[in-house]
């Protein structure tokens, strides 16, 4: 049975349904609602509501402190459901929040940085650095295209290096069911896949309402995938596990779509250089980032090259157990240095 939230809603104008959304039977019978907010658009968009049974909670920053504060104030205030209304982490935030409390929640997202909208995932900070915590999937996801242009470019333009990445996730988990006889989820791995397909080789970029929508749609899919495969496995692979590692190594490096971007050109770099194939997918997945003027290299993100060899050699420890094309080649630290000097030549050829 594929778990799916109830109600997507992907258009301009979207935000008018969520109070009738949020008034469907299936979600709180008695309208006892509570919608969080965060410092951006979050606040703007809840005074415009018209729901009269439910509190504001302000969210600011993207902790599992914040989350479990307001998971104590959730369960003790008896409510129903609630919304998450804002960008990434107030998204993470509050499904982590209702997943402590035991409520249903609706993901309101103002801009497309990361495919997290509608995964069961919750991507956290904590004392030292950033985690992954399982929570249930949304209930129902709105996305209005009119915030989405008006939230920061470069945010928008991230969620394409996040939902591009599937491409490479994909790899390292076919990689693991042959290598390891792990399991591959055909439906996850299809929908990850056409999440991926479906912005990779498009023309137009985040000016254009039509790839915005398309972008949605894509993150959200990407998602769906997650939870049918019950974990994080159809859009995390070793693309993730360099992300992680710049995060934990070096902070406020760069957001989870761009490094997540860049950690799929170098996966693919490593297939095409040690196992002989994906060189045609990597300049592809290439001419998207620069498409869109996301980072492709680590001087774009502000190392050099030793500094991402060290990320490299530190990854596979980030995903314990999670077997990827770095752990399959399992190099030594020379030849990661090697290879990523290699790397920013093949990418900036």
């Amino acid at each position: 049975m594929i778990n799916a939230p109830l109600a997507i809603d992907v258009r301009q104008g979207a935000i008018a349904s969520l109070g009738s959304l949020l008034a469907d039977r299936r979600i709180a019978n008695e309208g006892r609602i509570a919608v969080a907010v965060g410092p951006g658009q979050g606040a703007q968009i809840a005074a415009e509501l018209d729901l009269p049974n439910c509190e504001v909670f302000k969210v600011d920053g993207g902790s599992v402190d914040v989350g479990t504060e307001l998971g104590k104030k959730l369960r003790s205030g008896a409510y129903e459901a609630v919304a998450g209304i804002g960008g990434g982490k107030t998204v993470d935030v509050t499904k982590y929040a209702a997943s402590m409390a035991g409520i249903p929640m609706v993901a309101v997202a103002t801009n497309l940085s990361h495919d997290g909208i509608a995964s069961p995932v919750s991507s956290l900070e904590h004392e030292s650095g950033k985690g992954s915590y399982g929570v249930t999937m949304p209930v129902a996801v709105v996305v209005d295209v009119d915030y989405v242009r008006a939230a920061p470019q470069r945010l928008v333009r991230s969620g394409v290096g996040d939902v591009v990445s599937n491409l490479s996730a994909i790899a390292d988990w076919e990689l693991a069911g042959r290598e390891q006889g792990e399991p591959v989820d055909g439906m996850a791995v299809t929908f990850a896949r056409t999440a991926a397909e479906a912005i990779v080789n498009r023309s137009d970029t985040v000016d254009s309402q039509e790839f915005l929508t398309a972008l949605a749609e894509a993150l959200v899919l990407s998602g769906m995938a997650m939870s049918v495969a019950g974990s994080s496995r159809p859009a995390s692979g070793a693309c993730h596990e360099l992300l992680h590692a710049i995060d934990q190594l070096y902070p406020g490096t760069s957001n989870h779509g761009e490094l997540a971007g860049i950690g799929a050109l170098y996966a693919y770099f490593l297939r095409s250089r040690y196992q002989g194939f994906g060189e045609a997918r990597m300049y592809e997945i290439r001419a998207c980032i620069r498409r869109h003027g996301l980072p492709a290299l680590p001087a774009d993100v502000g190392l050099d090259e030793e500094q991402f060899a060290r990320a490299v050699a530190h990854a596979p420890a980030t995903r314990p157990g999670r077997y990827t094309v770095l752990e399959h080649l399992a190099l030594s630290d020379d030849d990661i240095r090697r290879s990523v000097a290699e790397y920013v030549q093949a990418i900036d050829r």
